[in-house]
């Protein structure tokens, strides 16, 4: 039949970069298969497994560009959707994403589209039973300044857009209003019949935010999270498409989100490090979000109180747009900081200063809250025996384990296996062995026993046990129906609590002591960012931060709030060392179960890449990973360093299209990695 069409490329989540030529299903039950079939998801068997695929071009005949014969070629399966699920502009985001993070299609296709099969009646977002009115508040001089800035007088106006490319970041202290510049910008964006994507770093950890918006925007607004099932992230994707949703507020992935008619894309909190992806493609979510702006020609608009390196950087040179808001807006001011040295305190085995403690009592006696914080999880650091100094690690990751006090048991906290503690040291057969350092479990019990009237919420990963339970615990906190707050980096992001006094920063070195040229940027952006839930509705907040070196630039200045001189010095050292926003990275890591031979691999590949990369790339390596065992995992790694992106890419996909790695030997290759641990 004329216009039939009978051939279709599907791509597949396998780790080869090329779609591959079906037969359109022998069985369409009466579908109606004239016309374009693309973004359609399909079953086929591919070798001898049945998996899903998602059609990426359709034919009449056999195209000249398959490499096989028509007799060779078998029919798809069966349709999994009636209609697309995929875009054309998401599609060509991918192939960008493959040649960018140097991954298979079918990898970027797959990370972007929902795996659900069915639609479900069930409502995608539930932090909010019913979506209730959420009148806006008037914007201040700087707010609307700030709006404007950001969207032009074209939305301004309330005029259709003439597109343009304009990448913005809204700058300012904790409490300043940047939610509702936000909110004000996307409802303008909606007045001209587009839509809005808006990032937030972990949905668990800014819920406040996610309830601002979709009180703000009721059933317009779609909410893409982890703990929507794969049917019900199916439904709100095709909310989405159907335009039913045109605000979509979620993590790192809701940056594929197929919004029709995108006018304006959002990140809060930039600079968290949970944007970056830590599996295959390993996307950088704010590098995805501005080629999609770039390609459509439309703003993005990111935000922080603590912007990365990079993005100050750009804000620098005007490369980025800078907006500022200087003040806080809900009656607060800036809390009064100030450190406390740890080494002047005479008792070793206490997690709290006398100081602290005296600003506890205080606190609790003008019945106002706290928020004691720490990076750490678990009830001690590490085992370690006083008289060798042998440090018990996991027997599968080169990393020390951590005591769990309610569990009595010592746990590694990155590949999970256990043990019990020894009585004795393993090296040298000494009885004087201890734990050194503390972490949340220990300082819940010392706090306990100190203010015992007290009532306490611990919020870290060990103490959360359904689904729900942060949530749980953080509006009980903000209702007042506790007095302390004790938990790691969950309360240190975007929260807002009208009866908090006081912050206590229990231990802030523990970030500087990773071997990482990040850790003074992100040890300065935790005190900033967790101090900031201080005075955020009162002048009266105050902020102790405890540390054995409060000398440190990046703890000094941060209670100091000496922002210009953090981000001046850090970028004078980045530039010296030859570390980005100066140079651009690419990390190659090997790893593999047998000793020896993630080295081994790792020293060929980076002799290889040395011989066929340009004058203008740095091979750096072979060398141990920082964690050099992780899961009985040995791993090695090769860093390359230039100032061109493209010569790096260049290289490593050469190395990658002719090398072969040993059978027990896996490869992780990471574009602009985060970290280097």
């Amino acid at each position: 039949m004329p216009g039939m069409t009978r051939y279709i490329d599907v791509v597949l989540n396998v780790p080869v970069n090329q779609a591959f030529t079906y037969k359109v299903p022998q069985s369409a039950d009466g579908e109606e298969l004239e016309g374009d079939l693309f973004g359609r998801r399909v079953e086929v068997r591919f070798g001898n497994r049945k998996m899903p695929g998602i059609i990426s071009a359709s034919y009449e005949e056999l195209p000249g560009t398959c490499a096989v014969g028509e007799e060779r070629i078998r029919p798809a399966i069966r349709f999994i959707d009636k209609e697309p699920i995929l875009t054309r502009e998401l599609l060509s985001l991918a192939e960008w994403m493959s040649a960018y993070y140097l991954s298979p299609i079918g990898e970027a296709v797959f990370t972007m589209i929902p795996s659900g099969r069915r639609e479900t009646d069930s409502l995608g977002f539930s932090f909010l039973e019913e979506a209730e009115d959420f009148t806006p508040r008037a914007l201040s001089d700087e707010q609307l300044k700030a709006v404007e800035g950001i969207l032009g007088a074209e939305k301004n106006s309330s005029a259709p857009s003439g597109h343009r490319t304009d990448f913005h970041y809204l700058y300012g202290m904790t409490g300043s209003g940047k939610t509702e510049v936000f909110l004000s910008a996307a409802e303008r964006v909606l007045s001209c019949g587009e839509g809005v994507i808006y990032l937030v770093p972990e949905i668990s950890l800014t819920s406040q935010v996610v309830e601002a918006v979709v009180r703000r925007f009721g059933n317009t607004a779609a909410v893409l999270h982890s703990g929507l099932t794969p049917s019900q992230k199916l439904n709100e994707w095709k909310r989405i498409l159907s335009r039913d949703a045109q605000v979509v507020i979620g993590a790192r992935s809701a940056v594929f989100a197929p919004v029709p008619n995108v006018g304006l894309i959002i990140i809060d909190e930039e600079h968290d490090g949970s944007y970056k992806a830590g599996s295959s493609p390993r996307y950088h979510a704010r590098q995805v979000a501005m080629h999609r702006a770039s390609t459509l020609g439309i703003p993005l608009v990111m935000g922080s109180a603590t912007p990365s390196v990079e993005a100050w950087k750009s804000m620098s040179d005007g490369s980025i747009k800078k907006h500022t808001l200087t003040r806080r807006l809900a009656g607060g001011a800036m809390p009064h900081i100030e450190s406390v040295n740890l080494s002047h305190e005479r008792r070793s085995d206490s997690c709290l200063s006398s100081h602290l403690i005296k600003e506890m009592k205080r606190t609790l006696d003008e019945n106002r809250q706290i928020i004691l914080f720490l990076n750490r999880r678990g009830f001690t650091h590490f085992f370690r025996c006083s008289t060798c100094g042998y440090e018990l690690k996991c027997r599968n990751c080169s990393v020390s384990m951590t005591y769990h006090r309610a569990e009595k048991r010592l746990r590694c906290h990155y590949c999970g296996y256990t043990v019990s503690p020894p009585a004795q040291c393993p090296e040298c057969g000494s009885l004087d062995v201890g734990y050194s350092g503390f972490g949340t479990e220990y300082i819940e019990a010392e706090v306990r026993a100190k203010f015992p009237s007290a009532r306490l919420l611990r919020v870290d990963t060990d103490s959360l046990s359904h689904k729900g339970e942060l949530k749980e615990k953080l509006d009980a906190f903000k209702n007042g129906e506790a007095d302390i707050l004790l938990g790691t980096q969950m309360v240190a992001k975007g929260l807002n609590f009208p009866g908090l006094q006081l912050v206590g920063v229990v231990m802030a070195d523990t970030a500087l002591h990773l071997p990482d040229f990040r850790a003074a940027e992100r040890t300065f952006a935790l005190i900033t960012q967790v101090a900031g839930r201080a005075g955020r509705f009162f002048p009266d907040g105050k902020v102790i931060v405890q540390s054995y070196s409060p000398e440190r630039e990046p703890i000094a200045m941060a209670v100091k709030g000496d922002t210009e001189s953090f981000y001046a010095g850090e970028i004078m050292q980045r530039e010296i060392l030859s570390f980005p926003p100066f140079v651009r990275l690419l990390r190659l890591v090997f790893r593999s179960q047998v000793p020896g031979a993630a080295e081994t691999a790792a020293y060929g590949a980076a002799q290889i890449l040395r011989s066929i990369s340009g004058d203008d790339v740095d091979v750096l390596g072979p060398s141990a990973c920082p964690l050099e065992k992780i899961a009985q995992n040995f791993r090695h790694q090769v860093i390359m360093r230039s100032k061109s992106i493209k010569s790096l890419q260049k290289a490593a996909g050469a190395f990658m299209t002719g090398y072969s790695a040993p059978k027990n030997v896996y490869i992780e290759i990471d574009v602009d990695p985060v970290n280097l641990l």
